[in-house]
């Protein structure tokens, strides 16, 4: 229940963040272009009035106004022939303010009173009304011209015309807009609802998906019928949820590993300690000292391996750097495992290519001597059946590149890949606890150098270091 509601609000928030605002624009748009429409109508109309009355005047004024006789026949005239009287009613009014002729007829002798007739009068320029009529209640547009003899107001030619028809066609032309306006709303909303939905469905997909990796379905895989993004999402996900599962099992492995790992140098030196109590030969004294060193070693290497990978998940893991002499080390390096390495019958060969690079590297000389020290034992576990380990070092333009190669069976291609996880021991029998090659992989990176493993033309594993030399400018 608690699921839908996430997702009805979802659609919801989506619904009013993206279609509230176009709403509200639309319905903007639809009042202030009403406003605007009845605006144009009524100036329109105004306008319309106004040059009537404009030329009508002007015509009256001209030809009209040399005795009262030829005035009102004239306005007489001019009344009966007016064009527009279905529409528009013209009225002459006599300075008193009462109808003296009228298009309608029935109107003669009766008094408007709109204040513009006198505000015509009394300042000689065309007034106009735009209001209801005080004696009928109608909406009415009323334009009142002045008419001039000798120079003096005598009366108003007056047009006027209901707004009833104006209105009507108005409020279509307004409700067109309307229907317009909230059809295209009605579209928007129903495909920003498809849209939503079609992001909805996936979403609560993935998010099934998600509460099922989060309970320890590890390894999940959400079908991908998608190409956008949300496919990309999909594809992000499934690839977590397989890394899950793998990292799961290596660290089940791990931890299965190296309770055997540390179970077994253990039993040796318990065993071996509880037989030299009371053993008086010396070569056996000799031979289970020998084994419980090395068996301490071991454990000993093991617990370095295990302490240095607890810094590196809690962020402690940190290098002390200074220019170091790295063709030193690597020599220092090659000289102590030399001795050991023949008594395994195993040749450690170390080429430097005749020279000497005094150009120094900036580094951690203890991490980079772990380093190698760590790969020079896993080339003796891991391919010491060859007999034969190969170190050489050379420099490539700004570089130095070292390269460790045994002569073993080789790792499988497949595995190559994940080499370098930590807690992967792939196909490997030797004994170790599968995170060696993630810390020395870890190390070199904090110097900005690379350390990659592969197969080694006719046979065997090839371990490049690359490390940038230290520019003295």
């Amino acid at each position: 229940m608690k699921y839908r509601l996430q997702i009805r609000g979802l659609r919801k928030r989506w619904l009013i963040n993206s279609i509230g605002p176009v709403i509200v624009i639309l319905a903007l748009v639809a009042i202030f272009g009403s406003l605007g429409l009845t605006s144009v109508y009524y100036t329109s109309a105004l306008s319309t009035l106004e040059a009537k009355a404009t030329a009508g005047a002007d015509y009256i004024n001209t030809y009209g106004m040399t005795s009262y006789n030829d005035y009102y026949r004239s306005a007489t005239l001019y009344t009966a022939s007016f064009e527009n009287a279905d529409k528009i009613e013209l009225q002459f009014i006599n300075r008193y303010g009462r109808i003296e002729t009228s298009s309608r007829g029935l109107m003669a002798g009766s008094r408007p009173s709109t204040p513009e007739i006198e505000r015509a009068m009394l300042s000689g320029k065309m007034e106009s009304y735009n209001g209801t009529d005080p004696e009928t209640g109608e909406a009415i547009i009323a334009v009142s011209s002045p008419l001039e003899f000798n120079g003096v107001v005598v009366g108003v030619m007056r047009y006027v015309t209901a707004t009833r028809q104006l209105d009507h066609q108005l409020m279509l032309t307004i409700l067109a807009i309307v229907g317009v306006l909230l059809v295209l709303s009605a579209l928007i909303f129903v495909s920003s609802l498809i849209f939503i939905n079609n992001v909805v469905a996936p979403v609560a997909e993935v998010t099934a998906a998600a509460k099922r990796i989060s309970g320890g379905s590890y390894g999940v895989q959400i079908p991908n019928h998608y190409s956008d993004e949300m496919g990309e999402l999909v594809d992000n996900i499934n690839d977590m949820s397989m890394k899950i599962s793998q990292s799961e099992k290596m660290q089940t492995e791990f931890i299965s590993s190296v309770s055997h790992e540390l179970r077994t140098p253990l039993t040796a030196i318990n065993g071996w300690g509880e037989t030299l109590e009371d053993e008086t030969d010396p070569a056996n004294l000799r031979r289970g000292i020998g084994i419980i060193t090395k068996e301490a070693r071991r454990l000993t290497n093991m617990v370095e391996e295990l302490l240095e990978f607890s810094k590196m998940q809690d962020g402690r893991f940190t290098l002390q750097v200074e220019e170091m002499d790295l063709q030193a080390e690597l020599e220092d390096a090659v000289y102590t495992y030399r001795q050991l390495f023949r008594q395994e019958g195993i040749e450690l060969e170390y080429d430097d290519g005749g020279e000497v690079y005094e150009q120094s590297i900036i580094g951690d000389p203890e991490r980079i001597k772990q380093v190698l020290c760590n790969l020079l034992d896993n080339a003796s576990k891991h391919g010491g059946s060859g007999k034969r380990i190969s170190v050489a070092m050379r420099r490539a333009e700004e570089d130095y590149v070292i390269t460790i190669r045994d002569y073993g069976p080789g790792i499988p291609e497949a595995e190559l890949p994940f080499i370098k996880q930590k807690f992967y021991k792939g196909s490997s029998k030797a004994r170790g606890s599968g995170i060696g090659l993630a810390v020395c992989d870890e190390i070199v990176e904090r110097h900005s150098g690379t350390l990659t493993i592969g197969n080694a033309e006719g046979g065997g594993t090839v371990v490049t270091i690359t490390l940038p030399i230290h520019n003295q400018e």
